[in-house]
C-alpha cells in the first residue's frame, strides 16, 4: 500500500482560504465525505473535534495533520488541503499553518494503513518537500510530489544497511542513545517525534535507536543489549510508557510536541548527560525525570480512570446479568425475593452477583497500582473487598459498607501506601530485594489498609444509623420533600452510607402496609433507576464529555437503570464525581419528589421495570422516570467539562 491509495485526487483542493479553524476542519470532513471514507459524517467530526479539544494537531513548520480513529471512518483515508496564505490552527509555537492532511482510521479495522501513514509523517518532517506540495496547483501535481518522494525514500531504505553499519561503528567510540515516541492516537505525532530526534541525531553524528509505540503496536522494539548499550533514554510520549526497562539508565522524559519543536536540545540534553538516572520504584516514578512536572489533577485523574476502565467489563457484564435474572423470574412467588424465585433467574443472578463482587476491589487495586505500580494490587484488592464488605474491628465479617466512596480512599490511600514502603524499603540490604515485592509490600501493606478501613466503616456506619433517624423523623413531614431527598440519596454513593439508608428505609417503610410506606418505596426506586438511564442519555447526546470507551459502553447503562441497578453509573461517577454525582442527584431528586407529588405506590423491594405492573399510578411513575432522567442529563451536559483522553 502507497500513500496514493488512501489519498485521492478528489480528496484534494488546494489554494484555499478559509475563514478559520472551524472552516478547514468542515472542508476536510466534506472531502472525506464526498471520497466515501466515512459511514457518519457528523460523529467523525465529532471524534476531529474531540481530538482537537485535547490540543492542536498544528505540529509546527506550517503543518497540522487533525486524525481521528472511530467507527465513524468506513476504511483508511487521507485528505489533503492547502491555504498558501495560511491560517492560525492554534499551533503551540504560534505560527500559521498551510498544509493540512487530515486522517480517517477506522475504530476496529486492520492496521495496514499505519505504516503508510507513518511514512508520510516523516517525509513532511523535510521543509522543502513541505513547501513544495504548499506550491502545487494541481491535485495531480500534489500527488505526484508525494509519489515522487514515496518513491525516494523507499530507494534509500534499501540502500541503508552498509552506512548504518558504518554510522553504528563510527557511534561506538561516541555516544549512542535510545528513545521511545507515543501518543494517545499513535497515528501522526508519534512518528514525527521519532524523525525529529532521528534528524537531528544524524545531523550531530549521534547514534539512535527509536521504539515508536503506535496506534499498530511498537515498532523499531529496543532491545536490552540496545537499551545496555545506550548513554541515555530519551521518552517522549503524551501517554503512559512502561520505563522498567530503563531502571538505572539516565533518562529524560519529554512529549511528543518537545521532540518535534524541540529536538536539537532533548539530543543536547542526552549527549551531555544532563538528566537523572531513572529507579524504578513504581509506576509514578516515570515522572521524576520530567521537566514537566504532572499537575495533582492531572495525576488523581489518571489514577481515576485506570481503576475505572479495568472496574467496567465487570459492572457491565454483571449489571446484565443480574437484569437477565429479573427477566426470567416470577414476581408473584415472592415479590421479597424477586430474582431469585425460580432455578434459573437464581443463577442468572448469582453469577451476575459474582461479577460485581469483584468492582470494588478492582476499581480499588488498579487505582493503587497506577499510583504504585503491580505491589500496590493486592493492597488495593483488599482495601476495596473491605469497603464492599464493610469489616469492623467489632465486626470483621462485616455490617456497615463504605460502597465506592469508600473504594476511592481504599486504592489512593493503598497506592501511597505502598509508595511509601519502597522508599523505606530502598534503604535495606539489597539481599533483601527479593522478599520486597512477595513479603515485605503485601504483609505490611495489607496490615496498614486493614486497620484503616476498619476506622473508616464503623464510621459510615454510625452515618448510616444518624441518617435512618433523621428520615424517620421526616416521614410524617411533607412527602414531596421527603421524596426529593430519598431520590437525591440514591443517587449519591451508590450502596454507600446515604444511599443505603434511603434504601433500608424504603424497604422498612414496606412493613406498614399502607399507602405512604408503599410512597417511600416507589420514590426509593425511581431516585435508583434514574442514574444509570441520565449516563447513558447523556453519552448518546453530549459525546464530548465522554472517553470513546464511555460512549461505547453507556448505552447498556439503559438496561441497568431499567433494572433498578443503580451501580451502573459508578464508572461514571469514580472517573469524575464532583461533577457527575451532584448530576445525578438533581435528577434523582426530581424523580423521587414528583413519584411522591403523583402518590406513586410500590410494593415490592425490587425489579425495576419489571415489577411496573403492580405500580399504583404507573403512567405518572413512567413520567417521573423521564423527567428525572432528562434533567439528570441536562446537568450532566452543564456540569461535566469536554473529556481529555
Amino acid at each position: 500500500m502507497k500513500i496514493k491509495d488512501l489519498l485521492k485526487k478528489e480528496g484534494i483542493s488546494l489554494g484555499l482560504k478559509p475563514a478559520d479553524k472551524a472552516e478547514v476542519i468542515d472542508i476536510m470532513v466534506d472531502l472525506h465525505d464526498k471520497v466515501g471514507n466515512l459511514n457518519d459524517k457528523a460523529a467523525y467530526k465529532e471524534a476531529i473535534l474531540a481530538r482537537e479539544a485535547q490540543g492542536s494537531t498544528a505540529v509546527g513548520m506550517g503543518i497540522a495533520v487533525p486524525h481521528a480513529k472511530t467507527d465513524a471512518a468506513k476504511h483508511p483515508g487521507l485528505t489533503a488541503i492547502t491555504v498558501p496564505d495560511g491560517i492560525d490552527y492554534e499551533c503551540a509555537d504560534g505560527t500559521d499553518s498551510n498544509l493540512f492532511f487530515m486522517i480517517a482510521a477506522p475504530g476496529g479495522a486492520a492496521d495496514t494503513h499505519l505504516e503508510v501513514l507513518a511514512g508520510l509523517m516523516t517525509m513532511l518532517m523535510d521543509p522543502e518537500f513541505s513547501q513544495s506540495l504548499v506550491a502545487a496547483k494541481t491535485p495531480e501535481e500534489f500527488l505526484a510530489l508525494i509519489d515522487a518522494k514515496e518513491d525516494e525514500r523507499a530507494e534509500d531504505k534499501t540502500e541503508e544497511a552498509a552506512p548504518a553499519a558504518a554510522a553504528a561503528s563510527a557511534a561506538s567510540n561516541g555516544k549512542k542513545l535510545v528513545a521511545i515516541t507515543a501518543c494517545p492516537t499513535g497515528i501522526a505525532h508519534t512518528y514525527m517525534a521519532a524523525e525529529a530526534l532521528e534528524q537531528t541525531a544524524g545531523k550531530k553524528g549521534v547514534s539512535i535507536k527509536v521504539e515508536t509505540q503506535g496506534s499498530g503496536g511498537a515498532k523499531n522494539v529496543l532491545t536490552a543489549e540496545d537499551i545496555q548499550a545506550a548513554d541515555a533514554v530519551i521518552i517522549a510520549a503524551d501517554k503512559k510508557v512502561d520505563l522498567a526497562r530503563f531502571n538505572g539508565k539516565k533518562l529524560i522524559n519529554a512529549s511528543t510536541a518537545d521532540a518535534i519543536h524541540r529536538a536539537e536540545g532533548l539530543v543536547d540534553r542526552a549527549v551531555a548527560g544532563d538528566a537523572a538516572v531513572y529507579q524504578h520504584t513504581g509506576a509514578a516514578a516515570a515522572d521524576s525525570g520530567s521537566s514537566d512536572k504532572e499537575s495533582v489533577g492531572r495525576f488523581i485523574y489518571k489514577s481515576l480512570m485506570d481503576g475505572v476502565s479495568h472496574m467496567l467489563p465487570f459492572v457491565i457484564g454483571g449489571g446484565i446479568m443480574i437484569a437477565i435474572a429479573f427477566l426470567l423470574d416470577d414476581y408473584s412467588i415472592d415479590p421479597s425475593n424477586f430474582g431469585s424465585n425460580t432455578p434459573v433467574a437464581a443463577w442468572f443472578k448469582s453469577i451476575g452477583g459474582t461479577a460485581f463482587g469483584f468492582m470494588l476491589p478492582i476499581l480499588a487495586g488498579f487505582i493503587a497500582r497506577s499510583i504504585a505500580d503491580r505491589p500496590a494490587l493486592v493492597v488495593g484488592f483488599v482495601g476495596g473487598a473491605l469497603a464492599a464488605s464493610g469489616s469492623t474491628f467489632a465486626n470483621p465479617g462485616g455490617d456497615v459498607p463504605s460502597a465506592f466512596l469508600g473504594a476511592l480512599v481504599a486504592g489512593f490511600a493503598a497506592g501511597f501506601i505502598v509508595k511509601g514502603m519502597q522508599k523505606v524499603c530502598d534503604k535495606l540490604p539489597a539481599s533483601l530485594e527479593g522478599i520486597k515485592p512477595v513479603l515485605i509490600y503485601p504483609l505490611c501493606g495489607t496490615l496498614i489498609i486493614g486497620v484503616l478501613m476498619c476506622l473508616i466503616n464503623p464510621i459510615v456506619g454510625a452515618l448510616n444509623s444518624w441518617i435512618s433517624n433523621v428520615l424517620m423523623g421526616m416521614s410524617s413531614g411533607s412527602s414531596v420533600v421527603l421524596g426529593l431527598i430519598l431520590g437525591a440519596m440514591m443517587a449519591t454513593d451508590m450502596g454507600g452510607p446515604l444511599n443505603k439508608a434511603a434504601y433500608v428505609f424504603g424497604t422498612a417503610a414496606l412493613a406498614n402496609q399502607n399507602e405512604i410506606g408503599y410512597m417511600i418505596m416507589a420514590a426509593v426506586m425511581v431516585g435508583g433507576m434514574v442514574p444509570p438511564i441520565a449516563i447513558a442519555i447523556s453519552t448518546m447526546v453530549s459525546k464530548k464529555k465522554y472517553t470513546e470507551a464511555e460512549r461505547k459502553t453507556g448505552p447498556a447503562n439503559i438496561v441497568m437503570g431499567l433494572s433498578f441497578i443503580t451501580e451502573g453509573a459508578i464508572p461514571f461517577a469514580a472517573a469524575d464525581p464532583l461533577h457527575v454525582i451532584p448530576s445525578l442527584m438533581v435528577g434523582s431528586g426530581i424523580a423521587g419528589a414528583l413519584s411522591m407529588a403523583f402518590k406513586c405506590t410500590l410494593m415490592a423491594p425490587h425489579g425495576g421495570i419489571f415489577v411496573f405492573p403492580v405500580v399504583g399510578n404507573v403512567a405518572m411513575y413512567l413520567v417521573a422516570l423521564v423527567v428525572g432522567s432528562v434533567v439528570g442529563a441536562l446537568m450532566l451536559a452543564l456540569l461535566k467539562k469536554n473529556v481529555e483522553e
